[in-house]
């Protein structure tokens, strides 16, 4: 059986820079939230649920959903946001599982979950081992403005939505600091490697 990985952290600290890592290794990363754009796209299940639920106005003129107006929703009133991902969730959880599974039947000895909220859907029952990315405050806010063209205020909203990172820093079996440079973060990841596979030579 495969070490199972769950990889998550803040918004905007980098979470993709590590994801990336893993993939140079030769390691498979269940990427949670291009499957989560996957099984909304029209006609699939998660699809038709949005839009009864939110109905048309949150559709652009092709019939796709409008992310950016849905984002614009959901950060600004948290039972819509809990209402979407008991809709999407679901969905995404079955598409890792069988994700998994192809995996593992490969042999691959670690399967990494890259996931957003691992802490807050649950998602981190499916790990063995959970890595937790993480920056000072001060560098989020100024990648996520950057990033997604934010103003303070947008930015604060999204960092809200999530847990708060000591909480998921309290849950994590390794952490990685993301403030810092590239090298800084590569001995980091390698570090991790090194304490993966001695794990994985204990359970063989």
């Amino acid at each position: 059986m495969a070490i199972i990985i769950g990889l998550t952290g803040g918004i905007a600290t980098g979470k993709s820079t590590i994801s990336g890592m893993f993939i140079k290794q030769g390691i498979p990363v269940i990427d949670s939230d291009l499957i989560a754009k996957q099984v909304v796209e029209v006609n699939e299940p998660a699809y038709k649920k949005i839009v009864e639920s939110f109905g048309e106005d949150i559709l652009l003129c092709t019939g796709h959903l409008n992310r950016k107006k849905i984002a614009t929703v959901v950060f600004n009133d948290d039972k819509k946001r809990k209402k979407i991902n008991s809709i999407i969730h679901p969905e995404v959880k079955k598409v890792i599982l069988s994700e998994m599974k192809k995996y593992d039947a490969l042999g691959n000895p670690f399967i990494v979950l890259d996931v957003p909220l691992l802490f807050e859907s649950g998602f981190d029952d499916l790990c063995d081992f959970t890595v937790v990315v993480f920056t000072d405050k001060k560098t989020q806010y100024s990648r996520l403005m950057m990033r997604d063209n934010l103003t303070e205020e947008e930015a604060g909203k999204r960092i809200d939505a999530q847990w708060d990172i000591k909480e998921k820093l309290r849950l994590a079996d390794f952490k990685i600091d993301n403030s810092l440079s590239i090298l800084e973060t590569r001995k980091q990841f390698d570090m991790l490697m090194k304490k993966l596979m001695k794990k994985e030579n204990r359970i063989k």
